[in-house]
């Protein structure tokens, strides 16, 4: 899944969202901390394609966008709402295309703003990326094209600490980056920067009061974060491929942002350091058994402050998790399947 799909809800239950041929399967606990429900599927019976996207905004609520088959050769793009990981989605709802009609053009993206608005991001057949947004009270505004070029791989959409959204692509040879200036305004392109930047790498994270920090692999395999406006910083060489899982946590009293990714050995690396201080260096400890190749990692933080990571693989449906143990440092307890 393209955001992060291992969420905490409103109400504390911690829930994942696992995506399979057709359809978007959910779990969550049946109270916080407890055992969890079996999966069942979110939003109708409506048949969807693979790589779906999810976001989630300050009222924790969880937003759902996928492609749906459509007629013969084309798709289009669905929104669903989880208000409550134990109560039943909307049902899947249209939002249409950005080309109007066609086939998919890539993996959305979708981030919420600070009135719960989601906004949704793609890749449009002329290599540009195109947004829809909800409408304050009710509907979605028109599609808009954000312009750019030659955009490749998967899209990261943040919203920063005031509310506003932003998302960042990859292009042959560099980053974008769109921001918005003000709450329902259309994201503009704020910054273009040459980076030899891998596609399919991109996350990114709110990690200041008006700043968010992209972290990307680049073409020699290291770990950089890019803050628009500096430089981007090695921080560290790639664990293994893909894009790493970041979440802004507490540690020993400090604000740290975590990074876990999948390593070369198969095992889970995790690495921290002081949230936006990349020159405090860090470095990868590997955790729990070695997983499949198609294994992803999602970090959360549970309603007690404690960091929970969960790992998932689509070819073997295993699902594991672990969380922080009540002592110093990172000691994280015995993996175990849900």
């Amino acid at each position: 899944m393209n955001g992060d799909w291992l969420l905490r809800g409103r109400d504390g239950r911690l829930s994942v969202y696992l995506p399979t041929d057709e359809a978007l399967r959910c779990r969550a606990e049946r109270s916080p901390g407890g055992p969890w429900t079996a999966a069942h599927r979110v939003g109708g019976e409506q048949k969807l394609h693979p790589s779906p996207a999810v976001g989630q905004g300050g009222d924790a609520y969880a937003h759902l966008v996928s492609w749906r088959p459509t007629v013969s050769g084309e798709a289009g793009l669905v929104h669903s709402t989880h208000f409550r990981p134990r109560l039943a989605a909307l049902d899947w709802a249209p939002i249409g295309h950005p080309d109007k009609k066609g086939p998919r053009t890539g993996t959305p993206a979708v981030a919420v703003d600070a009135e719960g608005r989601a906004h949704v991001f793609v890749r449009n057949s002329g290599g540009g990326v195109s947004m829809v947004a909800q409408k304050e009270k009710g509907g979605w505004d028109p599609w808009r094209d954000l312009k750019g070029r030659d955009v490749q791989g998967e899209l990261a959409a943040v919203t920063g600490e005031p509310g506003r959204v932003e998302v960042y692509a990859a292009v042959p040879g560099g980053l974008l980056h769109w921001r918005q200036e003000e709450a329902g305004a259309e994201p503009g392109l704020e910054e273009a920067m040459e980076a030899p930047v891998r596609p399919d790498t991109l996350r990114a994270l709110a990690t200041s009061a008006d700043g968010t920090t992209l972290f990307y692999t680049d073409e020699s395999g290291d770990l950089c974060a890019w803050r628009p406006g500096t430089k981007p910083v090695t921080l560290l060489p790639s664990a293994g491929p893909g894009p790493v899982s970041a979440v802004r946590c507490e540690l020993d009293g400090h604000d740290c942002t975590l990074l876990a990714q999948r390593s070369a050995s198969g095992r889970v690396a995790f690495a921290a350091y002081p949230t936006e201080q990349e020159s405090a260096g860090a470095w990868w400890t590997e955790s729990g058994p070695a997983l499949p190749a198609d294994a992803t990692v999602a970090l959360a933080v549970d309603e007690d402050g404690r960091v929970v990571a969960a790992t998932v693989s689509p070819s073997t449906g295993q699902l594991l998790l672990t969380r922080r143990k009540e002592e110093q440092g990172l000691a994280l307890e015995a993996w175990r399947e849900l």
